[in-house]
C-alpha cells in the first residue's frame, strides 16, 4: 500500500511528459524538435506516420493515468517507443564507428524500457513480469552507460550546459554527473542497490530538467530545441521512475 502513491505519481509524470513531447512535435515539424526522429519523415508517408505516432504517444500518455486504461495505454507506448527506437537504427548501421547516432537511439530505448516497466506494473503474469522486468532493467542500464559515454564524448558541451551560478564549477558538476551515470549503470547491471540507484538517477535527471532546461526556456522561449530537450529529459526521468518501481527479480 505505501508504494501506491509514488507509483501513481510516476505514471502521471511519465504520461504528462509523453503528452508534452507529442504536442510540441505536432506543433513544430522541424529538425530541432524531432531531432533523431526526423528520420521518420524519409519513410513512405513519413509525415503522416510521424503524426500518427505522436498522436498515439499523446493518447498513451493520457491513458496511463487512469487504472482502467493504463494497461492498453502502456501497450500503445511500448509500440510507439519500439518504433521510435527502430527508426534510429539505420543511422547507426550507416556509420557504426561514429558515436553521433548512438545517443538518440539509447534515449528512445530508455523510453521503451520505461513503457515496458509500466506494462509490467499494470498486471502481467508473475513469470512474464520477472522476465520482462529483467529485460527492462538491463536495457535501461545499457542506456545509462550511453548517457555517461555521451557526456564523455561531448564533455565540453556538457560543461557548457551546467549553470555558471552553481558552485564550485561547471567542470566539477560535469565530471560528477558523468560518474553518477556510470555508477548507476554498474549498480543496475549487477542488480545491487538497483532501486536506490534508479531513484537517485531519477532525481538527478529531474534536476537536469529544472536547472538546465527551465532557465534556457525562460531566456529563449521560442527555441524549439530547448523545448524538445526539456520534454525528452522529463520523459527519460519518467522512464527511470517506472523502472525504479519494478520489483526486484
Amino acid at each position: 500500500m505505501p508504494d501506491m502513491k509514488p507509483a501513481l505519481y510516476g505514471r502521471i509524470f511519465f504520461g504528462a511528459s509523453a503528452v508534452l513531447f507529442g504536442v510540441i512535435a505536432l506543433m513544430w515539424h522541424d529538425a530541432d524538435t524531432w531531432q533523431a526522429l526526423r528520420a521518420i519523415w524519409r519513410l513512405p508517408f513519413g509525415g503522416l506516420a510521424g503524426g500518427c505516432l505522436m498522436a498515439a504517444q499523446i493518447a498513451g500518455g493520457i491513458g496511463i493515468v487512469s487504472p482502467r486504461t493504463a494497461r492498453p495505454a502502456s501497450v500503445v507506448l511500448v509500440i510507439v517507443y519500439l518504433l521510435f527506437s527502430l527508426v534510429c537504427l539505420p543511422a547507426i548501421f550507416a556509420a557504426p564507428a561514429t558515436y553521433e547516432s548512438y545517443p538518440g537511439f539509447f534515449e528512445q530505448l530508455s523510453l521503451l524500457c520505461g513503457a515496458l516497466a509500466l506494462y509490467i506494473a499494470t498486471g502481467a503474469s508473475r513469470a512474464r513480469s520477472a522476465a520482462l522486468g529483467r529485460l527492462a532493467r538491463l536495457g535501461f542500464a545499457i542506456c545509462t552507460v550511453s548517457f555517461a559515454l555521451t557526456q564523455i564524448f561531448y564533455f565540453s558541451p556538457t560543461v557548457g550546459m551546467v549553470p555558471k551560478w552553481i558552485p564550485p564549477s561547471q567542470k566539477f558538476w560535469a565530471i560528477l554527473t558523468t560518474a553518477a551515470f556510470a555508477l548507476a549503470a554498474i549498480a543496475i547491471l549487477i542488480n545491487r542497490r538497483t532501486r536506490l540507484a534508479l531513484c537517485l538517477l531519477t532525481f538527478m535527471l529531474a534536476l537536469f530538467a529544472v536547472l538546465v532546461w527551465v532557465p534556457r526556456l525562460a531566456a529563449h522561449p521560442h527555441a524549439h530545441f530547448s523545448w524538445s530537450e526539456f520534454a525528452l529529459t522529463l520523459l527519460i526521468t519518467g522512464a527511470a521512475w517506472m523502472v525504479a518501481g519494478l520489483k526486484r527479480a
